[in-house]
């Protein structure tokens, strides 16, 4: 790395700090996890497109397409990091905006157009890149100038955007409580039960995920934990998703059994 300038436009992926007898598992473990991110969403993604046009079900397609991209954007790279050796990890700096801008669209779709904004305009004098994917935060490390207006602007926007967050989930959960607190139906109550478990479950580990990645990268140390929850707000929900909301309406349950009989019928013929 001795010959780029500070301002080059190649940067160098740290990535994670996998030793050689990890090296094959965390691949196989991250391949797995995309495949079976790809399959489910994108399966609940054609089974909507043909059978379920109801506005309700937009949001389920909607998610699937939003974790496909984040995943597509974010894994593949790190497989083939995995397979290489650390100084080979490089990456153009368009490419990096580009993937950093990805990944929090993955997590706040659109709403970070100004934070890339702002983060393309600093100078660079650094070229590594802290992390086994590219965010804004690790961009801001590059700079030699004062990033805090960035940051101010970054943790602003993350306490507005989680306290909205945080703040209609608790109001949704409250209605439903009292919903199922007047409501005499036991089958009612039962599936309200079922459905926001799994709900507030897959909302806590990316909340979770997500919060201790923004705050870990405030501090030197505990890189590795901040690499693994970075990576985990990605993988779970996108494997989650589409169990949770998508196999739980019954609607899709229904279409996955007539497409599943049709296809029995037609192997007997």
């Amino acid at each position: 790395m001795e010959n780029y300038t500070y301002n080059s436009l190649t940067l160098q992926l740290e990535g994670m700090r996998i030793t050689e007898t990890n090296k094959y598992p965390v691949f196989f473990f991250l391949l797995l996890a995309y495949v079976f991110i790809l399959v489910t969403n994108i399966g609940i993604m054609v089974l909507i497109w043909r059978s379920l046009h109801q506005p309700m079900y937009l949001l389920f397609c909607n998610l699937s397409i939003n974790d496909v991209m984040g995943n597509s954007l974010q894994v593949p790279r790190m497989l083939a990091d995995i397979c290489v050796p650390p100084s080979e990890r490089l990456i153009h700096y368009y490419e990096c905006v580009v993937q950093a801008f990805t990944a929090h669209m993955f997590g706040t779709n659109s709403h970070t157009l100004l934070m890339i904004g702002l983060t393309i305009r600093l100078n660079r004098c650094r070229t590594l890149i802290t992390n086994p994917f590219c965010d804004n935060a690790s961009l801001f490390k590059l700079s030699c100038e004062d990033s805090i207006i960035n940051n101010i602007y970054g943790l602003t926007f993350t306490v507005v955007l989680l306290s909205s967050s945080i703040g209609s989930i608790i109001l949704t959960y409250s209605k439903i409580t009292m919903a199922c607190l007047t409501s005499k139906s036991k089958s009612v109550n039962s599936k309200a039960l079922k459905t926001c478990s799994t709900h507030l479950c897959l909302y806590l580990i990316m909340l979770v995920s997500g919060l201790i990645h923004i705050v870990l990268h405030r501090f030197s140390g505990d890189a590795e934990y901040r690499k693994i929850s970075g990576i985990l707000f990605h993988i779970v929900p996108g494997s989650l998703n589409p169990l949770i909301y998508g196999l739980q309406s019954q609607e899709i349950r229904k279409c996955l059994s007539n497409i599943f009989n049709l296809r029995k019928v037609k192997l007997i013929l």
